[in-house]
This record gives structure tokens, C-alpha cells and sequence, in this order.
């Protein structure tokens, strides 16, 4: 299961143990609340741990990106046409400044990151 659907999974998991909990503090089941409380700590540590791990990829691939040889701005007519472009251009990435990568990166226009000059 990739992080992403995990994340997702237990976000889910939460909302519902956080349900529970409220009904149990409703009806006054010490016992059960308890229990909710330990699950609820579990998954959110979990929680935490996931989008670390999403962060420290994220930042890899970054990096990755940032030590290819030549960068630069793609115009608006290479953007209209980015499957011609990615053809033409071997090993060409290409990040958007919306992107969770793109926000990591610190980019503020599509830029294309390649080995070589295009």
C-alpha cells in the first residue's frame, strides 16, 4: 500500500474512532473511553510518522531533481505542448509550482529540470 492510500486509511480510521469516542463520552463509559483514547494516540502518532515519511521522499526527489546539469522556464507554448517537449527532451522533469514537489522545490514557474541543455 503506497503512503498516500495508507494516510488516507487511517485519516478515516481517526474520524471514526473520534465518533466512537464522543458517543462513549455521551452514554459515560469510562472503559471505552479509555480505549478510544488509546486508539485515537496510536493511529495519530501513525499519522505523524506517514507524513514524515512523505516528507523525507519528497525532499529526496527534490534533491534529485535540483542535480540534473540545466534548468530553466518553460515558455507557455512549451507548456501547451509538454508531449512534444518530453519527447524531444531526454530525462526532461518537469515541476509545477502547485505541486507539493513544486512548493518543496521553492519553484514559482514550470520549470523544466534536464541532464542536458534544450
Amino acid at each position: 500500500m503506497n503512503l498516500k492510500q495508507e494516510l488516507h486509511d487511517l485519516n478515516d480510521k481517526l474520524d471514526k474512532f473520534r465518533r466512537k469516542l464522543a458517543a462513549a463520552e455521551k452514554r459515560g463509559d469510562q472503559a471505552i473511553i479509555q480505549q478510544f483514547k488509546r486508539e485515537i494516540a496510536t493511529v495519530t502518532k501513525r499519522i505523524e510518522s506517514i507524513k514524515g515519511q512523505q516528507t523525507r521522499q519528497l525532499s529526496k526527489k527534490g534533491t534529485d531533481i535540483k542535480q540534473l546539469s540545466f534548468k530553466r522556464v518553460l515558455t507557455k507554448a512549451e507548456q501547451a505542448d509538454m508531449g512534444k517537449l518530453k519527447k524531444s527532451v531526454k530525462g526532461l522533469v518537469v515541476v509545477h509550482p502547485m505541486t507539493a514537489l513544486g512548493r518543496e522545490m521553492g519553484v514559482t514557474q514550470v520549470t523544466g529540470f534536464a541532464p542536458k541543455s534544450f
